[in-house]
């Protein structure tokens, strides 16, 4: 099923939990519900849409599970290919919020929780190995990450391992403040932030889907009790019995319901918390309080130091900082961290130490990703080629880097390693069916091409032969056209483009690839012409069928009217010497032929008398 068009987006569910909230970009997806459903907390959840490939599923024990959104899911077989992702389209560039459940349930009956990695923007930011815990098998679990995008999408991804199929239940993406979190800080684009616990302290877990407890963020929180470290003494619960000022303020709008309530230890002992991480990161832990006791009305009633991995890091007093009720936060980096817990513990100085909440985020550094032009060309490629399915282009060609690129697709660092390019495509032999886009002269460092004993038509892309490209092979095709001059002032040094139809001249200086050591072959190509081994190029060579045509037509006028030009002159010439003679001369002439006859007559009558001895006198007495 293909993404939806653009029309279609027009008809998203717009998030809007708050008129002071400036975004309002939010999708909540049922994976593998083909239905539009509500949930009774009155939030929205869109049918599956976005995604590339795959399957849909129903979890084998659907009564298990509260909601609908958690008993369907969509998942990836390995014949969708190794990489399959949901792409969110017509993102503003920012931040945002992305919260995914998993579910397996054994929906397959196979007793196997699959094997998978998930990425999103190109950054690897969980792993999934069998066999997995209990619970998260047979209940599900969410996930959540902070990230930004500038590339008006969004792809999260997921990797199949081996021969198993990622799985997932549902996914939610909300637009959030971009400053969020100390974005400045952290990092607002080369770090994500990943969700290693959010806590509620002293309440149940509340949130999106699970309350009608508002948080513009869509953050989910959890209850603090298992997180609790095993030295915590007795603790206590305290919920506020007037409002909390300064919640819901930007850039965070954390919300009120968090300072609502809070723990503190009974007596003066010490409040210690637990929170798995992984070795080797930065975490960024962020810490929140409310002076809701009514019991501490001025400064310095309530003092504790925070110690975070044994290290003294601040010393709070909140009266001091804000007053009574009203909200306070504290966050701290703490930095490559060596093991896992990671332990935050609030030491009495003066008082009971109490909290209200605490997160605590791993901050990944984001994967480079494919240069924009190339990843543009890539997915022009694969839309002219027509990629089978089974070959995963989804997503980024080149990231994560820490996974295979797309299949039959190499990738290498530029030369400032800030991005990624691509470097070779082998797709010889791959059921290939359409033409070569012309996008792929934006592959400006590639250096391989093969797409060899394919079926692919069309013609040579004007520009093919960048001064990367050193091998060419597209032999065994159904190309036709000519070879553009581009291929001939490239750096190639093998060139195969035997069995195809290409016609009209070769370039000389794509001959010279094989005169200068390297290797071509033009074999099979009966239109060529023009260079040793090939028969002369006609007169017309390098035109088209149809300016043939045109070209004799033409021809045949110009004669015609060259004959009729002929004609025209010899008749003239004709009239031009056969003229009429003057009328003085017409009458001399006339004179003269009588003269000559009298003087002929005269003479016969004078030879008659003489003839009868008849001489006349002529001289009188």
């Amino acid at each position: 099923m293909p993404p939806f068009t653009t029309t279609i987006l027009l008809l998203l569910f717009l998030f809007h939990p708050s008129s002071s909230y400036p975004f309002d970009i939010a999708y909540h997806i049922d994976s593998g519900s083909s239905t539009t459903t509500t949930d009774k907390f009155n939030t929205t959840w869109l049918s599956d849409r976005f995604f590339t490939s795959g399957s849909t599923g129903l979890v084998s024990e659907p009564l298990l599970f509260h909601s609908f959104h958690e008993k369907t899911l969509r998942y990836f077989p390995v014949t969708s290919g190794k990489k399959n992702c949901y792409i969110f389209p017509n993102l503003l560039t920012g931040r945002y919020h992305l919260r995914i459940f998993t579910v397996y349930d054994n929906y397959n009956g196979k007793h196997h929780p699959p094997n998978f990695d998930l990425s999103v923007e190109g950054t690897l930011v969980f792993s999934w190995r069998s066999p997995w815990e209990h619970q998260t098998s047979r209940y599900g679990e969410y996930i959540d990450i902070m990230f930004y995008t500038s590339d008006g999408d969004a792809d999260v991804c997921f990797f199949s391992i081996a021969t198993d199929s990622p799985v997932v239940g549902s996914i939610q993406l909300v637009q959030i403040d971009p400053d969020s979190y100390e974005s400045g800080v952290t990092g607002k684009e080369s770090t994500l932030l990943v969700n290693y616990g959010r806590l509620s302290c002293g309440s149940n877990k509340w949130g999106m889907g699970f309350s009608n407890d508002v948080d513009v963020f869509g953050r989910v929180w959890d209850p603090d009790v298992k997180y609790r470290s095993k030295s915590t003494g007795q603790v206590k619960s305290v919920t506020a019995v007037r409002n909390v000022k300064n919640s819901g303020i930007g850039p965070n709008y954390f919300p009120a319901k968090l300072y609502d309530s809070a723990v503190m230890v009974s007596g003066t002992g010490d409040l210690e918390y637990e929170l798995p991480v992984d070795a080797k990161l930065d975490y960024l832990v962020w810490l929140h309080f409310a002076e809701i006791d009514v019991s501490v009305n001025r400064k310095g009633k309530r003092v504790f130091d925070v110690v975070i991995n044994g290290l003294n890091v601040t010393r709070i007093d909140i009266f001091k900082e804000v007053g009574g009720f009203a909200a306070y936060s504290y966050h701290y980096i703490a930095r490559n961290l060596s093991g896992s817990p990671l332990t935050v513990k609030l030491v009495h100085v003066v008082g009971s130490p109490l909290i209200c909440g605490l997160e605590n985020y791993a901050i990944v550094p984001a994967d480079i990703m494919t240069v924009p032009e190339q990843a543009i060309a890539m997915q022009a490629l694969k839309e002219s080629l027509r990629v089978p399915e089974r070959m995963g282009w989804n997503g980024d060609p080149c990231a994560p880097t820490n996974w295979d690129s797309w299949e039959g697709v190499t990738c290498r660092p530029n030369k400032d390693e800030s991005a990624l390019v691509i470097f070779q495509i082998d797709l010889g032999s791959q059921g290939l069916k359409g033409y070569i886009s012309d996008k792929i002269v934006l592959l400006t460092n590639l250096v391989s091409l093969n797409l060899s004993s394919n079926s692919l038509g069309g013609t040579l892309p004007v520009g093919l032969g960048q001064s990367s490209l050193k091998k060419l092979d597209l032999s065994n095709n159904q190309i036709s056209g000519s070879i553009p001059d581009s291929l001939g002032s490239s750096n190639l040094q093998l060139v195969l483009l035997n069995g195809n139809k290409l016609e009209g001249e070769v370039p000389e200086e794509l001959y010279s690839v094989g005169v200068h050591g390297g290797a071509i072959d033009l074999y099979g190509n009966k239109g060529l012409c023009g260079v040793p081994s090939l028969p002369d190029c006609p007169l017309f060579r390098g035109i088209s069928h149809g300016s043939k045509i045109a070209i004799g037509v033409s021809c045949g006028v110009v004669f015609l009217l060259v004959l009729v030009i002929i004609f025209i002159c010899i008749r003239r010439r004709r009239h031009d010497y056969d003229f009429a003679l003057p009328h003085e001369l017409v009458s001399l002439a006339a004179k003269k032929n009588k003269y000559q006859t009298q003087k002929s007559l005269m003479a016969l009558e004078m030879e008659s008398q003489h003839a009868k001895g008849f001489m006349p006198n002529y001289n009188s007495d």
